[in-house]
């Protein structure tokens, strides 16, 4: 199969879909990798380093993109969407239900689109969602802290406080891998720290593995109400498998926090779990609602673009080399993991939570796949 490694055209946006290990396997296996130029630059990956590989440079997007499976980090954007065509598989993260045009186009131009966030395992896992996950819920703490010094509009407060002085209040909505890394560092940094989940299971290994560390709590609305409305810092973490995440937070209890608390909603690219946020940019990050700092950046882990891209890369390769090696619907038929995988496939959203998302005709994998 001839693959395409485009470069990544969101803001700030410095992963890429491959590394040069990546290209070995790829070609080892007797496939053609096109490399845009210039793609892995963001990640300090030289043009050199993937030709040394097996690679071909390609000039252009367009030459990338002329392959017959694509594979990239983050969802197509607008001016990629001359690009799509019937016959061409797209191997990335979609985030579909936060993005109806995208869906529809896909969908139009009979694009098979495999995104990373549906492969899931037989015991609900997500293996290619993992890594970014815990990427973005260490950040979350990093720039929440950030955003909580009085130059960058929070309320002064260091989350670690010195003795003499509380610590910060860190409240995180969800308790899976987005949760779990955000206490980790919240923990470390030496703030106060509460994770809210609908799980009895999740908050039993939470305490198990901090112990007196952190506080669990019953995710309701009297639980998120209490303790949104004197946090610090909020980390939004709530995931639903390819859906848009569910409001937890409203924008009354918004404006019932401290001026300079600072909200970080890590759900943004599936629509948020926090009303008043809306998808922002590196380039201009953070924005305010009632005096509540918000950081919604869609692409969090793109800001170290190192350490994520060799984390993403390391899992995605197994199944993008299972897709070029039977075609996408001899894999999904093979593999459960990659028929979640698929969100549209021959003209049809193929998702059930993505086509719920949308109001769209939902056709089940098994019969797009024939």
């Amino acid at each position: 199969m001839l693959i395409g490694v485009p470069k990544e055209i969101k803001t700030r946006e410095y992963r890429v879909g491959m590394t040069p290990a990546g290209v070995r396997a790829f070609v080892g296996r007797g496939h053609k990798v096109l490399v845009q130029q210039g793609a892995g630059e963001g990640s300090g990956i030289k043009d050199e380093a993937y030709v040394r590989a097996g690679a071909t440079i390609v000039p252009t997007a367009a030459d990338a993109w002329g392959a017959e499976m694509v594979v990239k980090v983050k969802e197509p954007l607008p001016a990629e969407y001359g690009f799509f065509r019937k016959d061409l598989i797209v191997y990335t993260y979609l985030h579909l239900a936060a993005e109806p045009e995208l869906t529809k186009k896909l969908a139009e131009t009979g694009v098979a689109g495999v995104a990373y966030e549906t492969i899931e395992l037989a015991d609900g896992s997500l293996p290619l969602l993992r890594p970014m996950s815990e990427v973005a819920g260490r950040m979350s703490v990093q720039v929440g802290a950030a955003c909580l010094q009085k130059e960058h509009g929070g309320k002064g407060i260091l989350l670690g406080g010195v003795p003499g002085t509380r610590r910060g209040r860190v409240v995180i909505l969800g308790g899976g891998v987005v949760g779990k890394n955000a206490a980790t560092i919240a923990v470390g940094m030496g703030a106060q720290v509460t994770v809210l989940d609908v799980r009895g299971q999740t908050m039993e290994y939470l305490e198990d593995v901090f112990g007196g560390a952190i506080e669990t709590l019953y995710s309701n609305a009297d639980n998120i109400e209490a303790c949104v409305s004197r946090a610090d810092l909020v980390i939004g973490a709530v995931l639903v498998t390819g859906a848009k995440a569910p409001k937890l937070v409203t924008e009354k209890l918004i404006s019932e926090m401290e001026k300079g608390s600072v909200v970080v909603d890590v759900a943004v690219d599936q629509g948020g779990c926090i009303e008043t946020c809306r998808p922002t940019t590196h380039d201009n990050p953070t924005y305010e609602v009632h005096g509540v700092v918000h950081y919604c950046v869609a692409n969090m882990p793109g800001a170290v673009s190192h350490t994520s891209t060799w984390a993403l890369t390391n899992t995605t390769l197994q199944y993008g080399l299972t897709i070029a090696d039977k075609g996408v619907a001899a894999a999904a038929r093979a593999d459960r993991a990659v028929l979640l995988g698929v969100n549209t496939f021959g003209g049809a959203v193929t998702y059930g939570p993505v086509a719920q998302a949308h109001n769209l005709e939902y056709v089940p994998v098994e019969r797009a796949l024939g």
